[in-house]
């Protein structure tokens, strides 16, 4: 165990600790020296007292670490800790919560939305989340924490990380629907053009989501009917109210997807009908070329007897009679296409 404490004490980005902090009763979080993690379990944290570690998959050594300062976490918490992006979970097992959380990726570029996953691990006494790419939910959690944020249990604080989760859901559709409604503008003013693949791209990113965070609700309804023993009723009804305005989220985001799907239907009519008329241009300019096409080909042959040969007028006669023969294929075409 001291090698582990010695890990943990020097050379906690090795390990991939990301941060650790020890809330007590009605005060902020402080930083917490794990060097003696295993021990202070152990004996007991006072009542009202929980950890919080927040740990970085991507290093070989994290899962091992966690493994010998925390060996009783459920085994189901360990079989599932990297196991790619799945449905948004949350259950209990032998009285611990074990949580799958999709969320955002932290990216400089915010017009980049990727989704990668966060694991968790809440007991009476621990909050273990791990993640393997940064995420702007916990990245928020983590700044309320350094500004003094209270929590009275590891329940509170997985339930300020859904609402973390929910409120940039929220930015996500208000900026995606400004920005349908700015290409809808544009559609109505006819100076949309060919934005099919930002449209496209727009909803395949809402698609993703809705399908990864769709089950959440769900899930968390089922937690409340059969919570754990130690989850006090404060905290139960913190998690219904974000999980019902997480269901206002997603009923928001189905409508602006069947938007998005409206909208794309509806440029493609519009270029549907714009080549139309593109084909039908182009069919009138060859029917109009075709007397003048023909009367080339007859008078280009090298044989006897072509008309007007002789007469001096002749090329003026047969431009009148071209003219007046296009004029008529022109004045049928146009009638038929006013039919149409």
């Amino acid at each position: 165990m001291s090698a582990v404490a010695a890990t943990a004490r020097f050379d906690a980005e090795q390990v991939g600790l990301i941060c650790a902090y020890r809330f007590a009763p009605q005060q902020a979080g402080s930083v917490l020296d794990v060097a003696g993690l295993q021990q202070q379990l152990a004996a007991g944290l006072p009542a009202g007292h929980f950890v919080w570690l927040h740990l970085n998959l991507s290093h070989s050594g994290c899962q091992r670490w966690l493994r010998a300062v925390l060996p009783a976490l459920p085994a189901a918490f360990y079989e599932q800790l990297g196991a790619g992006t799945g449905s948004t979970r949350l259950e209990h097992i032998d009285e611990a919560l074990l949580a799958v959380i999709n969320d955002v990726t932290f990216e400089f570029d915010r017009s980049v939305t990727d989704v990668a996953s966060m694991w968790a691990c809440a007991t009476p006494q621990v909050l273990v989340t791990a993640r393997l790419k940064p995420l702007r939910a916990i990245d928020q959690l983590r700044a309320s924490v350094k500004r003094g944020a209270a929590f009275a249990s590891p329940l509170g604080l997985l339930v300020h990380l859904l609402q973390d989760q929910a409120d940039i859901l929220i930015r996500i559709v208000r900026d995606t629907t400004a920005s349908v409604d700015a290409l809808e503008d544009s559609l109505l003013a006819h100076r949309l053009g060919d934005r099919r693949a930002e449209l496209a791209a727009m909803r395949r990113t809402l698609v993703r989501l809705q399908r990864l965070l769709a089950p959440e609700p769900g899930s968390v309804f089922r937690l409340l009917n059969k919570p754990p023993a130690w989850v006090n009723d404060y905290d139960l009804q913190d998690l219904r109210e974000s999980t019902e305005e997480f269901s206002l989220v997603l009923g928001d985001l189905v409508s602006l997807v069947e938007r998005i799907k409206l909208l794309q239907e509806e440029l493609a009519a519009m270029l549907n009908e714009q080549t139309n008329r593109t084909l039908f241009t182009l069919t009138l300019v060859t029917v109009l070329a075709l007397p003048i096409n023909m009367v080339a080909g007859f008078f280009g042959m090298n044989v006897g007897g072509i008309p007007f040969a002789a007469n001096p007028h002749g090329f003026w006669l047969l431009l009148a009679l071209v003219a007046g023969f296009t004029l008529l294929v022109g004045r049928w075409a146009f009638r038929w296409r006013e039919q149409f």
